[in-house]
């Protein structure tokens, strides 16, 4: 179910200060975060997001497509190998 029209989309307040300081000091290091659920708003393009995974730190460079977006989609938590019956089948 998607978020309520009278509410503004969530973007965690944290990570949205980090990233409005750095535009005031003109700085573009990657920032680290947790909040997967955090929307994507316009003032994040161009900059480095680390999401994490639940292992570890996933870089995310914000471009304009990922606007409206959330971090968490862009950051896989599962790892497909394949399925075992594919590699049977090269060796024939």
């Amino acid at each position: 179910m998607g978020r309520s029209l009278k509410k503004p989309p969530y973007v965690d307040e944290k990570l949205m200060k980090k990233i409005k300081k750095m535009i005031e000091t003109g700085e573009k290091r990657p920032v680290r975060t947790y909040k997967r659920a955090s929307m994507i708003p316009p003032e994040f393009v161009g900059f480095t997001i680390e999401v994490h995974n639940g292992k570890k730190f996933i870089p995310v460079y914000i471009t304009e497509n990922m606007v409206g977006h959330r971090l968490g989609e862009f950051a896989p938590t599962r790892y497909f190998r394949g399925h075992a019956g594919d590699k049977k089948k090269e060796k024939r």
